[in-house]
């Protein structure tokens, strides 16, 4: 791959993808789950994913490869810990991209011309086959970009980003000085009207998503000019720069809201449906030029990330194609250093997401349960690296490993328990399907191209998704399914010590050095940084 793409293209592919559709329905969902104490939502989501972040950080400046979250977990757990780790990351990024352009045209449908021509939802809100031609259109674009490589992706990229945190900025100055009500911020039943069980549950239904994405600039580290200096500055400033926009617009949010509104509740703290808040409360405001401002937004925020993710996704694939985890022909580079079966496959599997999941809201608490799974492999394959592979160049270390290490994987556990139970079994049906998809790919491939598995070190991986079951089925979190046994903290507490137990238990069984050392010198040409 070529190495071409500087500190800002990375730092703006990260902000690029934490500034998406979150940013447009994540404040109204979280208010409605948590009322005023959504704040604190965004405060401890702010918090779970700079610990994340730190972490990945490290990983991607000590091993500047493509498809970073699929390749650490190989090199620490083998074949199949790498196989597990990267199938769960490419479930979330691939369906990100289709999910970003639903969000696209769901906006777009707010404006009476193309609702009256265009004709792209049907009143359930679902595509219509009209709609499912825009949404192909808009995929088609997306990869014909990628296709032509990570430099004109970069590129495209940081010119829609500025753009995409000028709007929400904007946004804030405007409603923080034209319509902000304090009172607001204990009204409805108060400031925490669902208690803690209300902050915990707005993490799933949109405050993780919104902050979730640092890890793009990852996946892109193999074309990283300078990764050792430049990736983990490009996160950490991605990661400080989201989480600022985010609880001023949640500020924001609740100032300007309607007092009349909340006398019930926060049930429905906006008359206007769940799509355009923002502008509804603009032209409250007596800024009814800002309202248009924000339906551009509308598109072109999701659209920028959703072209963001079809790439990752590739990498992502393409990762697992160099592992043999998936068809070799994945993991191949065309002249221009692009993956391009890889990208095919994420437009293909992009475009079939849309028949089961048309519209925005059926994929979001999905995504983010996928997204924690992923991130829980980072904490355990960065200790586990340090102890096997201590002589590796760090350029960044992150701070308190002991604590740091843990605290992230505990909280990415967290994460998936909040989601409920009703999703995590699903997400666990899904990496069974790609358990036999794996098995597939070693069946169908030559004997001497498989790397052995190393059952020993993925022995935990297991146990812990299935104990996630059995946790979420006991637990308060979820629609429908679960049956809450057990009592509110003490849950969070079963959570923890679980989480705990496995963390230790899967660094004390990673691969020996001697495999991790083979398992880097097999990526010794990608690792190269020249």
């Amino acid at each position: 791959m070529r190495r071409s793409v500087g500190f800002y293209g990375l730092m703006f592919v990260s902000l690029g993808s934490i500034i998406g559709s979150g940013w447009l329905l994540g404040a109204l969902k979280a208010a409605k789950v948590a009322g005023p104490a959504s704040l604190v939502s965004w405060v401890l989501t702010a918090i779970i994913m700079a610990t994340l972040a730190l972490i990945h950080a490290e990983l991607g400046a000590a091993y500047p490869v493509a498809g970073g979250t699929a390749r650490y977990p190989a090199l620490a757990y083998g074949v199949l810990g790498g196989f597990v780790g990267g199938w769960v990351a490419w479930l979330q990024a691939v369906a990100l991209a289709p999910v970003e352009v639903e969000a696209s045209l769901e906006y777009l449908d707010n404006i009476t011309w193309v609702k009256e021509h265009l004709n792209l939802l049907s009143p359930s809100g679902t595509l219509t086959a009209s709609g499912f031609g825009w949404a192909t259109l808009l995929m088609a674009i997306f990869t014909l970009i990628n296709l032509v490589g990570v430099k004109l992706l970069s590129e495209s990229n940081s010119a829609t980003v500025i753009w995409k945190t000028a709007v929400p900025v904007l946004t804030v100055v405007v409603l923080l000085s034209l319509r902000f009500h304090p009172g607001n911020f204990t009204a409805g039943g108060g400031f925490a009207p669902h208690g803690a069980h209300g902050i915990f549950a707005a993490l799933p239904v949109g405050v993780v998503f919104a902050l979730q994405g640092f890890e793009q600039a990852v996946q892109v580290g193999g074309e990283a000019r300078d990764p050792q200096k430049d990736l983990s500055r490009a996160i950490i400033v991605a990661m400080v720069i989201g989480t600022i926009v985010y609880l001023l617009l949640e500020v924001a949010f609740i100032g300007a809201l309607d007092p009349a509104a909340l006398l019930k509740g926060w049930d429905n703290p906006i008359a206007q449906g769940s799509f355009g808040p923002y502008a509804t409360l603009a032209t409250l405001a007596g800024a009814g030029w800002l309202s248009y401002v924000l339906y551009a937004d509308a598109f072109v925020s999701p659209a920028g990330t959703g072209m963001l993710y079809l790439g990752t996704s590739a990498r992502l694939s393409y990762a697992m194609g160099r592992e043999r985890t998936l068809p070799k022909g994945l993991g191949k580079l065309n002249v221009r250093g692009v993956p391009v079966w890889s990208i095919g496959l994420s437009f293909v599997v992009g475009e079939i997401a849309f028949l089961p999941f048309p519209s925005w809201q059926s994929l979001v608490s999905v995504i983010t349960s996928a997204t924690a799974l992923m991130y829980a492999f980072a904490p355990v394959s960065m200790i586990a690296l340090r102890k096997r592979d201590p002589d590796r160049p760090r350029p960044y270390r992150a701070p308190m490993p002991k604590v740091l290490a843990p605290a992230g994987f505990v909280a990415a556990n967290l994460i998936i328990y909040w989601g409920g139970f009703d999703i995590t079994w699903k997400i666990m049906i899904a990496v069974v399907i790609g358990f036999g998809l794996f098995l597939i790919a070693r069946a169908t491939s030559p004997k001497l191209e498989r790397l052995p598995i190393d059952w020993k070190a993925a022995q935990w991986i297991a146990p812990w998704l299935a104990g996630h079951v059995l946790i979420g089925y006991l637990g308060r979190y979820g629609e429908s399914g679960n049956i809450s046994v057990l009592p509110e903290w003490i849950d969070l507490l079963v959570v923890i010590a679980f989480s705990l137990a496995v963390f230790y238990w899967a660094v004390n069984v990673a691969v020996d050095s001697g495999k991790v050392k083979a398992a880097v010198e097999r990526e010794a040409l990608e690792l190269a940084v020249q």
